[in-house]
C-alpha cells in the first residue's frame, strides 16, 4: 500500500499505515520483543503467512517494523518494532484497552481472563 499524496490531516497518514484487520495485531505481538515469522504466525490465530509477510513488509516500508536477518542454515529472521513503531504501540496500547473495558461493560471477562488481560 502507497501513502497517498494528499491528506485532509496527518492522522489521516498515521491511519493508512496502521489500517487493517492484522497491522494494530502485528505491532502488539512485537511490542513484546523479537519475533521469528513462524512465531508471530502462530501467536496470531487467522492469519496467513501471504498476508503476515504482506503487512511485515508494509510496516517495514513505513518504519514501523524492522528485521534481522542471521546467516546460517536455516535461515533466522527476527522482526521488531522501530522507534516509530514503539511510539505506534502506544495508540495500539490505547485501543486495547478500550477494548478491554468494552468487554467488561459487555460480560466478557472469561475471555479476557483467559487471553491474561484481567
Amino acid at each position: 500500500m502507497k501513502l497517498r499524496n494528499e491528506y485532509t490531516c496527518p492522522l489521516e497518514m498515521t491511519h493508512d499505515i496502521i489500517r487493517g484487520k492484522w497491522k494494530p495485531i502485528i505491532i502488539w505481538e512485537l511490542s513484546k520483543g523479537k519475533k521469528s515469522l513462524s512465531s508471530l504466525k502462530n501467536e496470531i490465530k487467522g492469519i496467513s503467512q501471504k498476508m503476515l509477510l504482506q503487512h511485515l513488509q508494509e510496516l517495514s516500508d513505513y518504519g514501523v517494523v524492522s528485521k534481522n536477518v542471521y546467516e546460517g542454515y536455516p535461515l533466522k529472521v527476527e522482526y521488531y518494532l522501530t522507534d516509530r513503531g514503539r511510539k505506534i504501540f502506544e495508540v495500539v496500547s490505547i485501543m486495547q484497552g478500550i477494548g478491554i473495558e468494552i468487554m467488561v461493560e459487555d460480560k466478557r471477562e472469561d475471555f479476557l481472563k483467559e487471553k491474561g488481560l484481567l
